[in-house]
């Protein structure tokens, strides 16, 4: 297994690509490119859900319950070595949880080209 340093020259591409897919309406497009099969995804400090196959279900439940979406924006980014750290606002309807509007930090942590660790900050 190569643990290749991914620099933030590489990382502004990915994400870059990431942006436009999500912005496009394919953030699952992106999930399946860029993310790994060991993929690990935790909300705040909720159980982390490991595994690609887990996630893409946890994510297609999420999209599939998003009834409008009013938008998103990218407030700011930095870019590491191995690490993106995003902020976005959100503002959209759920069926379970109703209008929500917020803003959310996610922190991915990448390996050899792909998403190995995403931990997402936000409030209730």
């Amino acid at each position: 297994m190569s643990t290749e340093l991914q620099t933030a020259t590489d990382l502004r591409a990915a994400f870059e690509d990431i942006k436009q897919l999500f912005f496009q309406g394919k953030a699952l497009e992106a999930f399946e490119k860029y993310y790994a099969d060991t993929v690990v995804m935790q909300e705040n400090e909720a159980p982390a859900t490991v595994g690609k196959t887990e996630n893409r279900q946890r994510e297609e439940e999420f999209f599939g319950k998003v009834t409008e979406f009013r938008g998103a924006e990218l407030k700011s980014v930095a870019f590491g070595d191995n690490v993106i750290i995003s902020e976005w606002f959100y503002d959209y309807t759920h069926a379970d949880w109703g209008d929500r509007k917020y803003h959310q930090v996610s922190v991915q942590r990448w390996q050899d080209g792909k998403v190995v660790h995403e931990r997402f900050y936000y409030g209730a």
